[in-house]
């Protein structure tokens, strides 16, 4: 009776083993698929003049000294960057442009465990200057750092971080064309 009763067992264990190999009770769940990327708007695609717009800092994380370049820096930066990119043409006024670039500078304050801390981060919104419809919008998280050279080297690498991911979406609507006159 005891063999009988073990090999009853390790029979039953056999199936649940099986069973659970081969997706039945106990299986693990499924990867689900990735939904294919969703359009971007043609106007990112088909823009060619884009206007700069600085929407300003709403924060001083470090006081009045936490950065080199004092206030305009992130705009001059920014700026700089979609220049050298040469991806679009820059104008001085809005209604010239295909495109808005509105930048913030933002620090929100984030409370927990008793204690606040902010989360230094740049904000990009592209507007359709014709309807002011946010159209995409990138945010760049900034590191926090003790050090004033440290915050000035995050503070580039963030800069950098936004502009590409501009570029990344920027570019995509022309290498879709490209594929799609092939």
């Amino acid at each position: 009776m005891k063999v009988r009763a073990g090999m009853i067992s390790l029979g039953i264990m056999a199936i649940a083993i099986t069973t659970s190999a081969v997706g039945g009770p106990g299986r693990a769940p499924q990867k689900k698929a990735e939904p294919s990327p969703a359009p971007l708007p043609s106007q990112i695609g088909t823009a060619k003049k884009v206007f700069v717009s600085n929407a300003g800092g709403e924060c001083s994380p470090f006081g009045q000294n936490g950065f080199s370049g004092g206030p305009d820096r992130f705009y001059n930066e920014f700026y700089a960057g979609i220049k050298s990119w040469g991806r679009f043409e820059l104008v001085g006024a809005p209604a010239d442009a295909d495109l808005v670039l509105e930048i913030h500078f933002v620090c929100p304050i984030y409370v927990a465990d008793k204690s606040s801390t902010y989360d230094p981060q740049f904000r990009l919104n592209i507007l359709d200057p014709k309807t002011h419809i946010t159209l995409w919008a990138l945010t760049e998280h900034l590191p926090r750092a003790l050090l004033k050279g440290n915050r000035d080297k995050d503070f580039d690498q963030a800069m950098a971080s936004l502009v590409d991911g501009l570029k990344k979406v920027g570019d995509k609507p022309a290498a879709i064309a490209s594929r799609l006159k092939n």
